[in-house]
């Protein structure tokens, strides 16, 4: 080898082994990126701020702009409209989307079961008895079309109620979610936590249907239902395979770390403003949800069915659609992550 060349290549070598990131960046067809997520500071997405705050994306070369909306139909909308590239949200939207003719796939889990409650409001519905009961009632939701709006329609229509039959409003995920249950300007909510644990600690909430926890969430959906992911359009994982291989490293990390982490490391690794003012309600909320939370990123084979019949339950256009199920999701990119990372 000439002299120049072996100079090169050991300056190659030497780079490489001092900026690793750099390196692997340079592989990625965009290191520079958006995530749209709807209510970032739900544990739902809690593998997403860990990514985040741990620096596990910064591992992997990328520089992450997280988009932060009301719900994750619009977090969509974000994606849909071209303002974002990935959307960190629920696994049914991509089942919805095929219907639309619109080819979005999910490609790593954050959350093996919803995670979301129904419950009702004590003061307003003090002598509820059934989900019947919530006919006529205001619900509210995240936003319209979110994952907790499909939750509502769903334990609706196996009461035999239809979604017209109640009054659905969106109030977020946060603050104003709490505000809206204890003010009595809603009679029922769909929410997550910290949302749910705050308002069941302060009497604000009567809890009907939990998905929290993982077998109650399969007898009410009939099957595994897949949460929170990451999804894209197709055309995205085509042309970014190394952007979307660098994201579920850096989401299967996350995951690992949660189901070794105790509640103090967690409280650490989120913003403060997560907490809610109260850092014991976000502990507790964080051991009700982490069960619900993935292990590894893996998306079950059978939970692109529970989905589909989830949303056909509610939705019977849906029952003259051929779907592709094997297309709107893909392991592909989690099997080769945690075999980069088989431990936390």
């Amino acid at each position: 080898m000439k002299r120049r060349s072996f100079l090169a290549a050991s300056t190659a070598s030497a780079a490489a082994l001092a900026f690793p990131a750099l390196v692997q960046a340079q592989a990625l067809e965009k290191p520079r990126m958006t995530i749209a997520v709807g209510g970032k500071n739900l544990l739902y997405y809690l593998p997403l701020t860990v990514a985040e705050t741990l620096g596990y994306f910064k591992d992997e070369g990328l520089d992450l702009t997280i988009a932060d909306f009301a719900g994750g139909s619009r977090a969509l909308q974000a994606v849909v409209g071209g303002s974002a590239d990935v959307v960190s949200g629920a696994f049914e939207h991509t089942i919805n989307m095929q219907a639309k003719g619109q080819r979005m796939r999910a490609f790593v889990l954050q959350g093996r079961a919803p995670q979301i409650v129904l419950g009702v409001n004590p003061k307003t519905m003090p002598n509820f008895k059934s989900v019947a009961d919530l006919k006529g009632k205001k619900i509210g939701v995240t936003a319209p079309g979110s994952s907790t709006n499909v939750m509502v329609n769903f334990v609706l229509a196996k009461a035999g109620l239809k979604p017209s039959d109640v009054s659905i409003i969106g109030v977020g995920a946060s603050s104003g979610a709490v505000a809206a249950m204890r003010s009595g300007q809603i009679d029922a909510i769909s929410n997550l936590d910290p949302v749910i644990t705050l308002l069941q600690r302060s009497g604000d909430l009567r809890i009907v249907t939990d998905t929290r926890v993982v077998k109650e969430a399969d007898q009410v959906f009939g099957g595994p239902m897949p949460a929170g992911c990451l999804y894209a359009p197709q055309a995205f994982l085509d042309r970014h395979p190394n952007t979307a291989q660098a994201l579920t490293n850096a989401i299967v990390r996350a995951n690992k770390w949660i189901q070794q982490a105790g509640p103090s490391d967690i409280v650490k690794a989120v913003p403060e403003s997560y907490l809610l003012g109260d850092r014991a309600v976000y502990i507790d909320a964080f051991l009700a949800a982490k069960g619900a939370l993935s292990p590894d990123g893996s998306i079950p084979e059978a939970g692109a069915e529970t989905a589909l019949r989830a949303l056909r339950s509610i939705d019977e256009s849906l029952n003259n659609v051929q779907f592709d199920l094997k297309a709107v999701y893909t392991n592909d990119f989690v099997k080769k992550a945690n075999a980069k990372y088989p431990k936390a």
